[in-house]
């Protein structure tokens, strides 16, 4: 599992990993959610402000990788990531996730395993606001293509590449992230509304 969370936030203005949700940060709660989801080892590749949010990961069993390239683009990240899970020895298969995406549960992680190991598809990705995105879950096959991502193209030109034989999983609040200071309100709005009728 790989959490990526090195961006420099720079359409917020302030670094969105700290971003109070539910009680504990927005990279908290994604490290968390992946840890829950006991899927095998957790990595979070932090880059900008990396050393003011590294505590927010204090006392999780997770692994910390810094790329110092983060403003290169988010392929960097990914290849961070994928350098780090496997130094050991390369997994049949990768999630990967992000920090900003606030509804994203360990139950959802756990399904696309499942999912995966159900046929063994080259991908399987979250389905929402009719594409296909994070979090998404890749098989080995497909690191070398994860490898020749550059700049700020992502993993999802990747998935794009192989939808047809990908795994979809609905997950409709995947269209929520965090970018703006409109997208903080709005996530404050809907916990407010949720408040009310619980």
């Amino acid at each position: 599992m790989i959490v990526l969370a090195a961006g420099g936030s720079t359409r917020l203005g302030h670094p969105k990993q700290l971003l109070p949700h539910l009680g504990r940060t927005l990279l908290r709660h994604a490290a968390d959610v992946a840890v829950q989801a006991a899927t095998g080892p957790v990595v979070v590749v932090l880059g900008a402000h990396g050393e003011s949010i590294r505590s927010e990961l204090d006392g999780l069993a997770v692994q910390v990788t810094m790329n110092r390239d983060w403003h290169t683009g988010i392929a960097t990240s990914i290849q961070a990531g994928l350098g780090s899970v496997g130094r050991d020895r390369e997994p049949d298969a990768v999630i990967l996730m992000t920090c900003d995406q606030p509804h994203v549960s360990a139950e959802l992680l756990r399904r696309l395993v499942d999912r995966y190991a159900d046929a063994r598809p080259p991908a399987v990705a979250c389905a929402y606001a009719g594409t296909l995105g994070t979090p998404a879950l890749f098989d080995r096959s497909l690191f070398g293509e994860l490898w020749l991502l550059t700049g700020d193209h992502g993993a999802k030109q990747v998935i794009e590449r192989h939808q047809s034989g990908a795994v979809r999983v609905a997950f409709d609040n995947g269209a929520v992230d965090i970018d703006t200071a409109e997208d903080v309100a709005r996530l404050g709005s809907e916990r407010s509304t949720n408040g009310r009728t619980a």
